[in-house]
Order: structure tokens, then C-alpha cells, then sequence
């Protein structure tokens, strides 16, 4: 490396797991990678399967609230991508294995997917239930079974679909399994506001919970917003005076019925004032 070349990154930020974990990994003294590589991790869990994603950033790292840590032990070799597909085909097997012993001990739990750990340091099993679970002796059993470390992690709807969904109801590949790296909270409230159907059906994700793109323009609504004025209030146009009675937010314009019955679009910069 020339005085010249640019130094390569320190760490980089790194997508592993099924539940898709973002971290800032440094590479080994002998590792070099870029963007898009498929690499090995040693994590807080074992050693990884991860995808680099960018450099690590403070402006990339400001989007992950809780980043995992850990080291690129290396760039994944053609040994390591086949061990990786065997480990995917045994997943069919892995997750009848469990759904055999869940419904042995008699268990309230649904299975819902099966990680193995690319360094085999563990099993992990994500399972659904409406209450709490006692599965100490289910741990024993699996332990027995799968001759390794068992963890049992229990997750909600929304994770289901962040483990198994496809596709949304606009036909690209769900949010939640793709760029978001966090849940965010969604409410009946944000549909109101952006006058979306309130029909459950029409405005449910995959999870059966309320859409997460409903979030992602909610700033932009409320924004605008403060600029219009409530409805019911009075306004004074170049058309006349009049009560407004409904917004268009996104087109910043208002209906208003004037005191001659008439009732118009009106764009908020044709408001003189508000009386």
C-alpha cells in the first residue's frame, strides 16, 4: 500500500443470522473485505454466517440501536458455502426433530424455525406461545438429540413473519426481512391520519398486525399537517371566507365550504389567513 491508498476500513457492519442481526465487525489482521462479501463471524453466539453490508460508519452505525460485535475471522471459502447448504438442508430435519420432542413433553409451543450455528456451538429453536413455557426437560431432551448447546428462544407475530414471509400485498419482499433493523410501534391512529382503508384485512402486514409502512411516512404526514389548518376552523382565500372541512396532506390542500354554500379545494398558500 502506497502513502497514497486509502486505509481500508477498521470494522464493518455485518448482517447475520435468520432474525437477520446487524453488528460492527473488525476483520482479522490478514482479513480483507468489501461490500457484499459472505464472511465467517465469531460472535457472542458462536462462529457465523454474515453478508457485509458497508463500512461501519458513524452515520451507518446511528441506524442500528443495538449492533451485535464481534471479528471477520475470514472471507467464506467454497468449503464454507457447501458446509452452509448442508446445514440448510438438515433444517427440514432439525425442525421435525423438535416438533416430535415439543409434542412429547406435551408443550403449549409452536415451532417456528430452526437455526444451527455454523460452528455447531449451537442449536437454536424459535418457537410461538400465548404463555409462559417451562422447557428445562425439553432443553435435556434436545441436548440429547442434537449432541450439542440448545437454546430455546420465544418470539411474537411479527418475528414469525420476519423468519418465514415472502412477499407484501405490493409485491416486494416484506420490509421486515429486508432493510428494517428494528420494529416500529404502529397504531390505528397513523392509518386514520393518512386516510388509509380501516379495513383490518386491507391494512394488516403478514404478522396479522397493522402494516409497517404505515410508519415509515408518519413524519412527513404530521408534518404537514401542522401546517394546514383544523378542520372546523375559518378561513379567509382569495374565493372568500369559509370553514374548512377536510385535508388532502400529502397535496397540502383543503376543502372548504364558503358562506355561500359553494364547497372548494383550496391549496394551503392560498390561505390569507385564519380568522
Amino acid at each position: 500500500m502506497t502513502p497514497a491508498d486509502p486505509q481500508p476500513p477498521k470494522s464493518f457492519l455485518v448482517r447475520h443470522g435468520v432474525m437477520r442481526f446487524l453488528g460492527e465487525f473488525k476483520p482479522g489482521p490478514v482479513v480483507a473485505t468489501r461490500r457484499g462479501d459472505l464472511v465467517i463471524l465469531r460472535t457472542d453466539r458462536g462462529m457465523e454466517f454474515g453478508e457485509v453490508l458497508c463500512p461501519a460508519t458513524p452515520q451507518a452505525l446511528a441506524s442500528v440501536p443495538d449492533p451485535t460485535r464481534g471479528e471477520i475471522l475470514r472471507v467464506a471459502t467454497p468449503a464454507d458455502r457447501d458446509k452452509l447448504r448442508q446445514f440448510r438442508d438438515t433444517r427440514d430435519l432439525d425442525y421435525a426433530a423438535g416438533v416430535r420432542l415439543i409434542a412429547h413433553h406435551k408443550l403449549p409451543m409452536q415451532l417456528v424455525d430452526v437455526e444451527r450455528l455454523f460452528g455447531n456451538e449451537r442449536v437454536v429453536f424459535y418457537f410461538l406461545s400465548e404463555t409462559r413455557v417451562d422447557f428445562r426437560e425439553l432443553v435435556k431432551s434436545m441436548a440429547r438429540e442434537f449432541h450439542t448447546r440448545i437454546e430455546l428462544r420465544q418470539i411474537g407475530v411479527r418475528d414469525e413473519a420476519k423468519l418465514l414471509a415472502d412477499y407484501g400485498d405490493c409485491g416486494k419482499p416484506v420490509c421486515c426481512n429486508t432493510h428494517m433493523a428494528v420494529m416500529p410501534p404502529v397504531s390505528m391512529r397513523m392509518a386514520k391520519l393518512q386516510k388509509s382503508t380501516l379495513d383490518p384485512t386491507k391494512i394488516s402486514g403478514r404478522c396479522g398486525r397493522l402494516k409497517c409502512c404505515l410508519r415509515f411516512e408518519q413524519d412527513v404526514y404530521e408534518e404537514f399537517q401542522k401546517e394546514l389548518p383544523p378542520i372546523g376552523s375559518r378561513v379567509l382565500t382569495n374565493k372568500g371566507q369559509g370553514r374548512v372541512l377536510h385535508h388532502e396532506i400529502l397535496a397540502r390542500r383543503l376543502l372548504v365550504e364558503f358562506e355561500d354554500g359553494r364547497r372548494l379545494p383550496v391549496a394551503v398558500d392560498e390561505v390569507l389567513t385564519r380568522l
